[in-house]
């Protein structure tokens, strides 16, 4: 293989895997869509091709030419339509391999997520063989469903699916399933909205120190894809990505806040602040709001949970272990953000 196409590629992973593999003397093929603010990968030799991934006759054309695919275009976000997300992380998978099949291209390499093992408060230490539990059981979940349960369910699906698909098809499929993702260009993962919620003075945010938190930073992520395109590895394949070892998300955060210059807010007990969560996420579900509230049971949950993943396997065979440490990666992301005035 000598060249690549990437899905998503002017978006915040999408423009670090596309830069990676820029700098690193391989042809690259980014497809965004029509009228996309590719501002991210501006300047690089990458060849722009349009097309939406809900559209097999899309894909199929702008995968001409191209010996892999790595597919990172998705709906990832903790608010919309359960029909948004299925449409967008399923259908859409499934239209990027048959267009692939339609291409001549053997060699996938799918970003998918930890989450499809669940994400729910647990003492083990997950890996690839444990079971896909995405599903989080908040409280009402059967009445008032988590619009976070919306992405995690899709991407197990679109997992699922796609193993089918590769099985059938003698399709080479590399699965990446990264912990959560921080970085320059993050905006919408919950980092940068941390810090710019801190910076407000705001003395109280959700969080413990307790809880353990698997984080990598995105420019580790990008290698990581890189060495799984190097490897051509054959069959199906999944791999757990993010720092060899968990951090405590008090830890995580008060990193951030120091680099930043701010004071970080104290931690709020959850009794306190679930059930606000709670009623925000009911009024703006009842209203229609095409934006999310500030505060959801996800969101909240996701401060007090215990979250970690083996990333044992990717050492192994990938030989992936993450270059910058936590210090390191926080520190490179918070100098991007004060440089554009963003903090």
């Amino acid at each position: 293989m000598n060249n690549v196409m990437i899905t998503g590629a002017s978006g915040f992973i999408g423009s670090h895997i596309t830069r990676t593999f820029c700098s690193n003397q391989i042809a690259v093929g980014g497809l965004t869509r029509k009228n996309s603010d590719i501002s991210n990968i501006q300047g690089l030799p990458v060849e722009i091709r349009t097309g939406d991934i809900r559209n097999e006759t899309d894909l199929t054309i702008a995968f001409k030419g191209y010996d892999c695919v790595i597919h990172n275009a998705a709906k990832a976000s903790d608010w919309g339509s359960y029909h948004e997300f299925y449409h967008t992380n399923v259908t859409g998978t499934i239209n990027v391999l048959r267009a692939c099949l339609n291409s001549g291209i053997d060699n996938v390499i799918l970003a998918s997520s930890n989450s499809v093992y669940g994400e729910e408060n647990s003492p083990i230490v997950k890996n690839e063989n444990a079971p896909c539990h995405s599903h989080y059981k908040y409280f009402a979940d059967g009445i008032f469903p988590s619009k976070l349960n919306y992405y995690r369910d899709t991407k197990a699906l679109a997992k699922q699916e796609a193993i089918k698909f590769a099985e059938k098809n003698k399709l080479n499929l590399t699965i990446l399933e990264p912990v959560w993702v921080y970085g320059e260009r993050e905006f919408n993962t919950g980092f940068y909205e941390y810090i710019k919620t801190a910076s407000s003075g705001i003395p109280f945010l959700p969080g413990s120190n307790k809880n353990k938190f698997h984080v990598i930073y995105a420019g580790d992520l990008a290698n990581a894809y890189l060495a799984a395109y190097k490897k051509q590895l054959k069959g199906i394949n999944c791999f757990i990505i993010g720092n060899q070892k968990a951090e405590y998300m008090n830890r995580v955060y008060e990193l951030f806040c120091s680099e930043a210059g701010i004071k970080k807010p104290a931690n709020i007990p959850k009794t306190f602040i679930y059930p606000v969560a709670f009623m925000m996420e009911l009024a703006y579900t009842l209203f229609r709001s095409n934006k999310p509230p500030l505060l959801t049971r996800g969101r909240v949950n996701m401060f007090y949970d215990n979250i970690e993943y083996s990333v044992k396997k990717a050492e192994k065979l990938l030989d992936f272990k993450n270059s910058y440490s936590l210090e390191e990666g926080i520190k490179k992301t918070v100098a991007w953000y004060k440089e554009r005035g963003l903090i």
